[in-house]
């Protein structure tokens, strides 16, 4: 087995990650692990020889930097193509691989007659006591994803016929779903082994990570483009229309108020507030509710549907697909 890690500028969190993966239950001789330094990082570089030559006697240890571009799909493909397993494995350095991982993971390839499957991710409760952020909410999501790539086994031979990631996907988004929907079409069934555990602890994030977020939108669309059918049956089912209508109703306002419908324009203007303070309560729902948080999640919520349309819209344009 090739064991591939991305990883850019946190050499911490990669020595973790290593730490794990070199300490799985199989024979050193049975995989190697390939770290791909996305971040062409000095510190990151050192870490990773430093861990090699701590081990001499464990599994091959190398540090790769890509020859062009950035991004978790090129660093991917760096990876799986300069190793020499037959099973390919992926998974991320903010992880922490079970003692079993892979074992667990390449029984299951071998039963399954697969092209490829997903491992179980934890998220760990940092304070089982207390309720998470929308942050913490959302990093938990991949307890429930079908496919990702922290927790992935896929057949080099696989990878070979379709030509691995698709480099498009520029950011740690959708790559992972478009990887499954080929495996799915070109190479065979993709399965699930939940033997196969990785830990995936919550990293601390600023405040307002959520906007950065919005810019994943942009790669909906790609993913779109590529599978329709596939998107709307396993991604999102219907558009974001209350994000639409919120941008619509903002815009308006102001019209409205140049064409001398005052009354409109304050209707418009407080239907978008209405919108706008329901979607804050659902994602206060299951959340922590310190005056912190319930204020970033009102001000947020004023701004996510701006910022989502644009990124959706511009991807939209960009990878002419006709989606919304």
């Amino acid at each position: 087995m090739s064991v591939v890690i991305p990883t850019y500028k946190r050499p911490e969190l990669l020595r973790r990650c290593l730490d794990a993966v070199l300490a799985q239950q199989l024979p050193p001789e049975s995989f190697e692990v390939i770290v791909v330094d996305d971040g062409h990082d000095d510190c990151t570089q050192a870490a990773v020889e430093a861990l090699a030559a701590a081990h001499p006697a464990g599994p091959a240890l190398r540090y790769l930097r890509p020859a062009h571009g950035r991004g978790p799909a090129i660093a991917r493909n760096c990876g799986w193509r300069a190793g020499f397993g037959a099973l390919v494995v992926f998974t991320d350095d903010d992880t922490i691989p079970a003692p079993g991982w892979l074992a667990n993971g390449e029984r299951a390839m071998a039963e399954g007659g697969l092209s490829g499957l997903c491992g179980r991710v934890q998220v760990p409760c940092a304070d089982p006591r207390r309720r998470p952020t929308d942050h913490e909410r959302m990093t938990r999501g991949l307890e429930s994803a079908e496919f990702v790539t922290a927790n992935a086994f896929v057949r080099r031979n696989a990878l070979v016929r379709i030509g691995g990631f698709d480099e498009r996907f520029q950011r740690a988004w959708r790559e992972d779903s478009d990887l499954q929907f080929r495996l799915m079409d070109e190479c065979g069934p993709v399965g699930r082994c939940e033997e196969a555990v990785v830990q995936h602890p919550v990293r601390p994030e600023r405040w307002g990570v959520c906007l950065r977020q919005q810019r994943n939108a942009y790669f909906d669309a790609l993913l779109y483009k590529k599978h329709p059918q596939q998107y709307r049956q396993r991604i999102r089912r219907v558009p974001p229309w209350n994000y639409y209508l919120i941008v619509a109703l903002a815009l308006a306002t102001p019209l409205l108020l140049l064409a001398g419908q005052a009354s409109a324009a304050i209707t418009a203007a407080l239907l978008a507030g209405a919108f706008v303070l329901h979607l804050a309560v659902q994602r206060l729902r299951h959340t922590a509710l310190t005056p912190e948080h319930i204020g970033e999640m009102l001000l947020t919520s004023a701004l996510i549907p701006f910022l989502s349309v644009y990124w959706r819209l511009r991807g939209a344009i960009h990878f002419r697909a006709a989606f919304l």
